[in-house]
């Protein structure tokens, strides 16, 4: 349930209240001119002090978030873990796949563990880039994920991988008895404002882990909210340990396009001065946190529009530090309304739109 701005009129006589010196309508304003930009919506200890659609787009309206439901997956994992579902992140996945597993593999197929599919360090060939379509027209995706070759040891360098994400998926189908959006819907159910539209299966109807999959820029930025409050919903019931948090926070590898660091489903990066954990799918679709400073930012993008190579994911990034500034500056300049003592406002209960 978000706060929004038109319902701080109503708490004036019940709490003091900071007012920003500096709002971020210029900021939005500005973000106009960044090509396919969709929707923009920023969020301080959970409530939506900025928003905006560009071009029609609305943060209500579902979205391909592409890869950043890898995000998503990676936070399943950490709850089957929980759940003692997943003994952990050390278990071999040749233990929990069996079946999958190809005749005559290479030995080094036994030394896979759900963290090394976690930080993107299999060893396998990825599925992902040049490789997906090839991927995505075989029969099984998830047998055609181990079957790849080898490009290095398990533990080795990042390879970028869907097919990675993919095993988690059907490693949660195995072990949760049900598929991966039903775990996703029951386990994430305290979150209201969360929620999985469409979403591609494969052949045999596993739910593609880390691609493919819809949701609002609201419903994205409530599963980012999770982390943020160190794994709770908003109403204290526990969804994500914050061992899992920290781990998941914890540099295990870096891209080796952009030096970023990479955990267990988040990107690791500074900007402005701020450690902050990102999620990133292609065309642009960004959840951004920055937890020192209580700040959940979550941008869409046109989905079919690339976002590495034309610097348009950078610009991302430069939008994001101006906000952090913002914030920053808005930090050590706020000011404190007092209420006056026996005064209420003239306004409805709940105002239409001010929670959701």
């Amino acid at each position: 349930m978000w706060i929004r701005p038109a319902f701080a009129f109503a708490l004036f006589a019940l709490v003091p209240i900071s007012v920003p010196a500096q709002d971020l309508t210029p900021l939005l304003d500005a973000a106009d001119r960044l090509e396919a930009l969709e929707v923009v919506i920023v969020a301080r200890d959970g409530e939506i002090v900025a928003e905006r659609g560009y071009d029609g787009n609305s943060p209500g309206d579902p979205t391909n978030i592409k890869s950043a439901s890898k995000t998503v997956i990676a936070a399943l994992v950490g709850m089957a873990i929980d759940k003692g579902l997943i003994e952990g992140v050390d278990q071999k996945v040749a233990d929990l796949l069996p079946d999958d597993l190809p005749e005559d593999a290479d030995p080094r197929i036994a030394d896979i563990t759900v963290g090394h599919l976690l930080s993107m360090q299999a060893g396998l060939a990825p599925t992902s880039g040049a490789n997906y379509g090839r991927w995505v027209v075989s029969r099984n995706w998830v047998r055609s994920a181990l079957a790849q070759p080898f490009e290095t040891d398990p533990g080795g360098r990042m390879l970028y991988s869907t097919g990675s994400t993919h095993l988690l998926s059907a490693i949660l189908t195995k072990v949760g008895g049900q598929s991966t959006l039903a775990l996703a819907r029951e386990w994430f159910g305290p979150v209201d404002e969360f929620g999985i539209g469409g979403w591609e299966r494969d052949p045999q109807g596993i739910y593609l882990g880390g691609n493919q999959m819809a949701m609002s820029p609201l419903s994205l930025l409530a599963f980012g909210e999770v982390f943020r409050n160190g794994g709770l919903a908003e109403d204290g019931t526990r969804l994500v340990s914050e061992d899992w948090i920290d781990q998941s926070w914890t540099e295990r590898t870096q891209s080796r396009f952009t030096r970023d660091g990479y955990g267990y489903g988040w990107f690791l990066r500074e900007i402005a001065g701020e450690d902050v954990r990102y999620a990133w799918g292609y065309g642009g679709q960004m959840l951004y946190l920055v937890p020192e400073l209580g700040l959940s930012v979550v941008m869409t993008s046109d989905e079919n529009s690339p976002s590495a190579a034309n610097g348009r994911r950078d610009a991302l990034h430069a939008l994001l530090g101006e906000i952090i500034e913002a914030v920053q500056d808005q930090e050590g300049d706020e000011t404190i309304i007092e209420p006056e003592a026996s005064s209420t406002p003239d306004a409805p209960e709940s105002p239409a739109g001010a929670l959701r």
